[in-house]
C-alpha cells in the first residue's frame, strides 16, 4: 500500500513538472498603492511574478508617469533571474506625485536562458 501512494507522489510531481515546465514566462505585475515620500522623492513599491512554468532571465520593467502640464518620468528595473511561479519586488523613485498621474509599469522585454 505504501508503495502505491508512494508511486501516486512521484507520478503527481512528474506530471506537474512536465506541465510547468513547458510553459513560456508570463509576468504580473502589481503596484502597491502604499506610495512612501523621503526627501521630496515617491517610493513605489512593485512586485513581479512570472506566471508561467519556464525561466526568465534580465526581465526588464519599466514604468511611465503622465502628469498634465509636467515632463514624463520613466523608470526602468532589471531582474536578472525570475523562475516559474517565483515574484520579486522592487521599487520606482519619482520626482512627482504618481498618484495625482497617470502611471503604467509594465514588463518590457526579457531573455531565456
Amino acid at each position: 500500500m505504501a508503495a502505491l501512494i508512494l508511486l501516486g507522489l512521484v507520478g503527481l510531481i512528474f506530471f506537474d513538472w512536465q506541465t510547468n515546465q513547458n510553459r513560456p514566462p508570463a509576468f504580473a505585475v502589481a503596484v502597491s498603492e502604499a506610495v512612501r515620500v523621503t526627501d521630496g522623492r515617491y517610493y513605489v513599491p512593485f512586485a513581479i511574478t512570472n506566471t508561467g512554468g519556464r525561466i526568465a532571465r534580465m526581465v526588464q520593467v519599466t514604468a511611465e508617469l503622465d502628469i498634465a502640464g509636467v515632463d514624463e518620468e520613466t523608470g526602468e528595473q532589471q531582474i536578472d533571474f525570475l523562475s516559474g511561479h517565483e515574484t520579486k519586488a522592487g521599487s520606482f523613485v519619482f520626482t512627482h506625485d504618481p498618484q495625482v498621474g497617470d502611471l503604467v509599469v509594465r514588463v518590457a522585454s526579457y531573455r531565456l536562458p
